[in-house]
C-alpha cells in the first residue's frame, strides 16, 4: 500500500540505483500536491541525515512558459538544494552518475535577508536579495521520459540533481532583471535564448511565489541561502565531452561540461 513514506523510498532508490520509472500517481491516485510535499520534505531529511548534507537553498519548478508547455504542466512549484548538489565552477560532471540528465539556465538569487509569506510581493522579495547571480541547474528525474503529474515531479523535489554559479555577483538595483537577455548554447552553437521576464514576467514574482507557497508550509527563506528561479528555456540534455553554457549580458557566463 502506498504512503508518503513509501514515495519517498521509491524515489530514493530509483536516484541510487540511476533508473527511472512510471508516475507513481498512476499507481496511487491519493498522492495529491499536500501529500507531495510531505514525500519531498522526507525525501529532504534522508538527504540530510545519510549524507551529511545541509540546505543551502530553494529552487522553483516550471516557472517559465517554455518549461510549462515542455512538461504539460501549468503550475510553478518550490524544492529544495542541499550542499551535496553545489558543484564547484569548472568541475565537470559525471553523467553516468544520474539517469538522463538536463541543463537549464537560471537567474539565481543571494539572500540578504529572511523571506517570510505570506503576503511577500515582488517589491518586498526584491528588497530581501543581496546578490543576483548567473547559474546552470541539472534536472534528474527519476520518471520515464521525464513524464510526470505536478504531485510526482513535487515528491521527486522538483528533479533537482545539480547547480553551478556563475562568478559574477551583482546588487539586484544594478540591473533590470525582466530585460536581461540570456544565451543557452551547446558547444558553443547556440541553441535557445531567453530574457528574465521569461520567468513569471520578472524573477523578483518567483522569488514572492517562493516566499508564500513556503510560508503556507510553514517555512521561511533564510537568509544566506539561495534561490533559483526557474529554467528560463527548455533544459538541454548534458551528455560526456560536450559543454553547456549560459552567457547573460550583465550576469556574465557560467558552463557545465559532461563526462
Amino acid at each position: 500500500m502506498w504512503d508518503i513514506d513509501r514515495v519517498a523510498d521509491e524515489l530514493t532508490r530509483r536516484a541510487a540505483e540511476r533508473r527511472d520509472g512510471g508516475r507513481i500517481t498512476a499507481e496511487w491516485p491519493g498522492l495529491d500536491l499536500a501529500r507531495a510535499y510531505s514525500a519531498q520534505d522526507i525525501l529532504i531529511q534522508r538527504r540530510a541525515e545519510e549524507r551529511a548534507e545541509r540546505i543551502v537553498g530553494v529552487k522553483l519548478g516550471l516557472t517559465s512558459e517554455a518549461k510549462q508547455r515542455r512538461m504539460g504542466i501549468s503550475a510553478p512549484l518550490t524544492a529544495w538544494v542541499t550542499s551535496g548538489m553545489r558543484l564547484e565552477p569548472g568541475t565537470p560532471l559525471g553523467v553516468a552518475s544520474l539517469i538522463h540528465p538536463r541543463v537549464e539556465p537560471e537567474i539565481v538569487f543571494e539572500m540578504g535577508e529572511d523571506l517570510a509569506g505570506p503576503g511577500v510581493t515582488r517589491q518586498a522579495a526584491m528588497a530581501a536579495v543581496k546578490y543576483v547571480r548567473a547559474g546552470l541547474e541539472v534536472i534528474d528525474s527519476r520518471f520515464t521520459d521525464f513524464s510526470f503529474a505536478l504531485p510526482d515531479v513535487v515528491a521527486d523535489n522538483a528533479s533537482a540533481a545539480a547547480f553551478v554559479l556563475g562568478d559574477v555577483v551583482v546588487a539586484p538595483d544594478e540591473l533590470d532583471l525582466a530585460a536581461e537577455p540570456c544565451t543557452l548554447s551547446v558547444d558553443r552553437e547556440t541553441v535557445a535564448k531567453a530574457i528574465g521576464a521569461d520567468v513569471q514576467g520578472h524573477p523578483g514574482e518567483a522569488l514572492a511565489l517562493a516566499a508564500n507557497a513556503l510560508g503556507e508550509r510553514g517555512h521561511r527563506i533564510e537568509k544566506g541561502t539561495l534561490v533559483l528561479t526557474g529554467g528560463l528555456t527548455d533544459a538541454v540534455f548534458l551528455t560526456p565531452g560536450h559543454t553547456v553554457s549560459a552567457a547573460f549580458e550583465r550576469l556574465g557566463s557560467v558552463s557545465l561540461t559532461g563526462c
